[in-house]
């Protein structure tokens, strides 16, 4: 096939291209933008375009499909001209489901947990030697692409989101795939996060489970209150239902161990939510035919999807983590998780804040209580990219104190004041958890594990 992408450097997008371009088809590509590591990819694999930019001429009859990515707009150029020549145009979702359609489909999706849960079904799959496709959202550790579709394998695990497929394209990306088996970790409407009403954010899940073919599984947490009311509202499908808990676990010194019946199962990740997705994972495993000896010892291995609850340093019994700060929920329950491993050491929390956001009291009002946990609570938000929105920054530390419900909260407004907070600290018996959705201007974690370890 001739295939063109419009916005070809997307994360997705370009891993797709080169999946495809593998494969033998004639694969090309524009966008206005490709930063790394989209750029080095595409190089290596031939596809980087002559020149950025959208040019209506790459868009001839002779193309058999047209990838339209999320990035593009619906006057791109390119676009319209293949909306002229009446070419096919797909969204990425769209497309993967056109070429899995003789292949089991397992798609994971969720608010929350659905990167981890795909992790860990591709970490056992690979442990155990079991040949897969699969499509991610996040780079995981162990695999060096988030796309890999091949001819041949019978079998692809899908993270699908809820996100819609393309700016010509409402269609939630999830809705396409039409799972074999489906599992749904959770659902959470943020009204900060959703560019939709919660009826509607809901409703997205109600008919991702219509999506799934009759005699298909769907998996599910039964211990999240939403995910059961919608749950009631499907129940006519007539589809398999598998529900999952948290199973029976003990902490000994600073490791997690499972429950089973052939005995203790040592983790090298912790925390409930955690718990919870291993319980998912296994399920699916268990529909695709692994034995629980099998996964159990797969398991033990499985060390984390990147940034989740993740290990980045240790020092004389301390240890520094970092993980996403997506919601308040998120920060409460990550802070929960580090202090049940290691109760007998106290814990220092650094969550990284938005610029935009440390100015809406609003936002910050769903944070109130959210650190209460932590023996010692920081907020950082870089104050100089305050002071480009023109707002009042002198209120943003007292702002953001009040509506953390917490006098003793530290608000740092830059990242000086973040290595003498780290420098002053008495390390000594603590652990540190970094949170944040940016990346604290760009500074490699280790540098802030090493100011904390200073007086060791």
């Amino acid at each position: 096939m001739r295939i063109h992408f419009i916005a070809i450097g997307g994360s997705v997008m370009h891993n797709l291209a080169i999946s495809l371009a593998k494969q033998g088809h004639q694969v090309t590509g524009s966008d206005d933008q490709i930063v790394e590591p989209s750029r080095s990819h595409l190089i290596e694999a031939g596809l980087l375009p002559n020149q950025l930019g959208w040019f209506e001429e790459k868009v001839t009859e002779d193309i058999d499909a047209v990838i339209l990515g999320a990035h593009a707009q619906v006057d791109n150029p390119e676009l319209k001209r293949a909306q002229d020549l009446s070419l096919k145009i797909y969204s990425f979702p769209e497309f993967i489901q056109e070429l899995s359609q003789d292949k089991i489909r397992v798609v994971i999706a969720g608010s929350y947990g659905k990167t981890t849960i795909t992790s860990m079904v591709m970490h056992v799959m690979r442990f155990l030697g079991k040949e897969f496709d699969y499509l991610v959202g996040a780079q995981l550790r162990g695999f060096d692409k988030l796309v890999d579709i091949t001819k041949h394998n019978k079998i692809i695990i899908i993270e699908g989101d809820e996100y819609v497929s393309s700016k010509i394209d409402p269609k939630s990306k999830f809705l396409y795939y039409k799972p074999n088996i489906a599992l749904i970790s959770g659902i959470v409407w943020n009204e900060f996060n959703s560019k939709i009403s919660q009826e509607e954010y809901i409703k997205q899940f109600e008919d991702f489970i219509d999506s799934i073919p009759p005699k298909g599984t769907l998996i599910y947490n039964k211990e999240d209150v939403v995910l059961q009311k919608v749950l009631q509202d499907t129940k006519d499908c007539k589809i398999n239902r598998h529900g999952y808990k948290i199973p029976d676990y003990t902490i000994n010194k600073g490791v997690t161990y499972i429950s089973t019946p052939d005995g203790d199962v040592p983790l090298q990740v912790f925390g409930k939510h955690n718990l919870s997705n291993i319980a998912g994972a296994y399920t699916i495993c268990e529909w695709l035919g692994i034995k629980k000896k099998e996964f159990f010892e797969a398991i033990k291995s499985f060390n984390t999807s990147i940034r989740y609850l993740e290990f980045v340093a240790s020092s004389e019994g301390s240890v520094v983590y970092q993980d996403y700060a997506c919601n308040a929920d998120k920060v409460k329950s990550s802070i929960h998780a580090v202090k049940e491993q290691f109760p007998n050491q106290k814990l220092v929390t650094i969550i990284e804040l938005n610029s935009y956001d440390s100015l809406d009291s609003s936002f910050l009002l769903q944070y109130a209580n959210s650190m209460k946990e932590s023996d010692v609570s920081v907020v950082y938000v870089n104050i100089n990219s305050c002071k480009e929105l023109n707002k009042d920054i002198e209120s943003v530390p007292n702002n953001i104190k009040d509506n953390f419900n917490n006098p003793d909260l530290e608000v740092v407004v830059s990242l000086d004041g973040l290595y003498s907070f780290l420098d002053g600290v008495k390390s000594k018996g603590y652990n540190l958890l970094l949170m944040s959705l940016n990346n604290y201007n760009g500074v490699n974690l280790s540098v802030l594990a090493d100011r904390f370890f200073r007086d060791f």
